[in-house]
């Protein structure tokens, strides 16, 4: 029992050590991986077995009548693996780790550092959800009532005032209309000179007797001391809200908030330099930095579409598995390639879809085509991301300027990343200084730590 529990607990081990997510970009076949399943081969491990003792020692127990002696070669046992047979017949079996692109998302942004979050643009759903938006129109049952007492109250408390007071200004020695109106708005009492003239003229009519006659104080002052006008909230706490007069104008009826949900989309345009001067190793570079992107975008978006562009002097648009490894023999205008973008694009408005655009190439362009037309393209061009990905295994070639012109009149966009690709060692960081312009971080030319 324990050595069965002592295999099965290797076993696992071995399964959980697969290889370095970062090694396994830099140097592992990533062709044996899909769009929908990264395969990262499982580091192997020895597991426990018995082995004969061939040291030369007597003592009890030693076999007898055929039973191999000390010191005695053994004769091999069928399955030892000295059958005969041609070396090389069979392919080996190998473990795979096997994950989705959300899962290698999730631990890229670990293994980099990166933090990537992408926006929904495209709505596809308009979903009604809580009632929290105010109308002043519709059906009677959602009338918000609270909000329509406190509309109410709010008015009546800004407009109401104490009439009998202001009344009582007109007792005032020689006041007049004008003299009460003047008197009340220096006291911020809400009155109209039209109320004071209909009040002078009902107390006319009641007392028989001009309002200029009446001298029942002697000046506003003396007013003011005997007399304290009552707040418009006292006299509505002693008489009622019922005197509140609330209107029409006051009504708010509860509509449900529409909420908008938005698929995370993304489009990512590939590009790569086809010429005569992107050799494999140069083509390799760009597998290894572009397909992994294209893992870590769809494990991110929700929906994600690829188009591909390769050029020379010319551009055209191919499918994933042409882009790689085709070669031609013609010259170089990357120009031609962002022609081609803008063209694609059309397809995918910016305000409906995230949109990546990724070059890569040896930096080599033709004559001055980089800044007189790539730079103002990439400038008119609205995108999330520009990227240029220079693959020069051994360092920088004579005629590599394309990255250098980019980065020197664009390197402070928000929006473009120039990155070197030199050898497999550079994939990582090529990627993380990529990726980590897009998600709004700072590029660090300082080493990171890779977890395992």
């Amino acid at each position: 029992m324990g050595i069965t529990r002592d295999r099965k607990r290797f076993r696992e081990v071995g399964e959980q050590r697969r290889e370095d997510l970062a090694e396994f970009i830099s140097h592992g076949d990533l062709g044996g991986s899909g769009p929908d399943r990264i395969r990262i081969p499982i580091k192997l491990v020895d597991l426990p077995e018995f082995v004969y003792d061939r040291r030369e020692a007597g003592g009890v127990g030693q076999g007898q009548q055929g039973q191999p002696q000390p010191g005695q070669p053994v004769d091999p046992q069928p399955g030892d693996g000295d059958e005969d047979g041609d070396p090389g017949e069979e392919g080996g079996e190998h473990e795979y780790y096997e994950m989705d692109p959300e899962e290698f998302a999730a631990e890229l942004d670990e293994a980099l550092g990166l933090d990537l979050d992408p926006k929904g643009k495209r709505v596809t759903e308009e979903v009604e959800g809580d009632y929290t938006d105010v109308a002043r129109a519709g059906p009677r049952g959602t009338l918000d009532v609270d909000e329509f007492f406190k509309r109410g109250l709010k008015r009546h408390l800004a407009t109401d005032f104490d009439g009998d007071y202001v009344r009582e200004g007109l007792f005032v020695a020689d006041a007049d209309v004008d003299d009460v109106f003047t008197w009340a708005r220096t006291k911020r009492i809400p009155v109209s000179r039209a109320w004071i003239v209909d009040a002078a003229a009902e107390l006319e009519t009641e007392l028989e007797t001009p309002t200029s006659a009446l001298d029942r104080w002697e000046s506003f002052d003396e007013l003011e001391r005997e007399l304290q006008m009552e707040p418009a909230h006292a006299r509505i706490g002693r008489e009622g809200f019922r005197t509140v007069p609330f209107r029409r104008e006051d009504e708010r009826f509860r509509h449900p908030e529409i909420i908008e949900r938005r698929e995370r989309n993304v489009v990512v345009i590939n590009v790569r330099d086809a010429s005569g001067s992107m050799r494999e190793a140069k083509r390799e570079l760009v597998e290894r930095v572009f397909t992994p992107m294209d893992w870590y975008l769809t494990g991110k978006y929700d929906e994600a579409e690829f188009r591909y562009i390769v050029h020379d002097a010319d551009a055209w648009e191919v499918d994933r598995e042409e882009f790689f490894g085709i070669r031609s023999g013609g010259g170089t205008r990357i120009s031609s390639a962002y022609a081609l973008v803008a063209e694609i694009l059309e397809e995918y408005p910016f305000a409906e879809w995230n949109r990546y655009v990724f070059a890569a190439g040896d930096s080599e362009n033709s004559g001055t085509d980089t800044a007189d037309s790539v730079i103002p393209m990439m400038e008119s061009i609205e995108a999330n991301l520009h990227a240029y990905v220079e693959t020069q295994p051994g360092g920088s070639g004579p005629n590599a300027r394309h990255a250098d012109e980019v980065e020197r009149a664009l390197g402070d966009a928000d929006n473009v990343a120039v990155a070197r690709v030199g050898g497999p060692e550079d994939v990582t960081d090529a990627i993380y200084e990529i990726l980590s312009t897009e998600d709004g971080a700072e590029a660090t030319s300082e080493p990171r730590e890779v977890s395992p």
